[in-house]
C-alpha cells in the first residue's frame, strides 16, 4: 500500500506524464491546449479523466446545482448523440442524475476500463491509450457540438 504522499505523488506523474504526451496535438480548431484540464467553456459542464487503483474512465459530467438544469443539458446532449458516438467511433453511457465520489448528484456521459491502476506504471501505456484518442474525439465534437448549448448559457 502506498501513503497517501506517495498515492499523491504518483497519480500527480502519472498526469504529468499524459500532458506531456499529448501536448504536442493541436485542438480540433488548431490551438495550443490544456488536454488534461480541458475548458469547455461552458459553466457547469467539464471533460473529466479519472484513473484510480481499479479503473479509468473519461466523461462529460454535468454538475449544475439545479437538477432541472442540469436535465436540461443532459438533454441537450442526447439531441447530439449520434454526433457524439460518430465522432468517438464507439458508444459510451448515459447516467442522468447520478452521484459523483462527494454526493453531489451529477449527470454524467463516459466510458471506463478495468482493470487497471494509476498506480502500477505497467498500467500507464494502456491508460494513457485509453484517454488520449478519446479526449482528441471529445474535442473534436465539442468544436462543433458547443454552439448547440448557446441557449443554455
Amino acid at each position: 500500500m502506498y501513503t497517501r504522499e506517495q498515492a499523491s505523488q504518483l497519480r500527480q506523474a502519472f498526469w504529468t506524464t499524459f500532458g506531456q504526451y499529448i501536448a504536442p496535438h493541436l485542438s480540433a480548431e488548431g490551438l495550443r491546449t490544456n488536454w488534461v484540464n480541458y475548458k469547455t467553456g461552458l459553466p457547469g459542464v467539464a471533460f473529466k479523466m479519472d484513473a484510480d487503483k481499479k479503473s479509468a474512465s473519461i466523461a462529460i459530467e454535468m454538475s449544475q446545482a439545479d437538477p432541472e438544469i442540469q436535465e436540461l443539458y443532459f438533454e441537450q446532449f442526447l439531441a447530439l448523440k449520434t454526433l457524439l458516438h460518430e465522432t468517438l467511433e464507439e458508444e459510451w453511457e448515459w447516467a442522468l442524475h447520478t452521484e459523483d465520489e462527494y454526493g453531489r448528484t451529477v449527470s454524467r456521459i463516459y466510458k471506463e476500463i478495468k482493470p487497471v491502476s494509476v498506480f502500477n506504471k505497467d498500467d500507464w501505456p494502456a491508460l494513457i491509450s485509453f484517454f488520449k484518442p478519446r479526449i482528441i474525439a471529445l474535442d473534436a465534437f465539442w468544436s462543433d457540438a458547443q454552439y448547440s448549448f448557446d441557449a443554455l448559457r
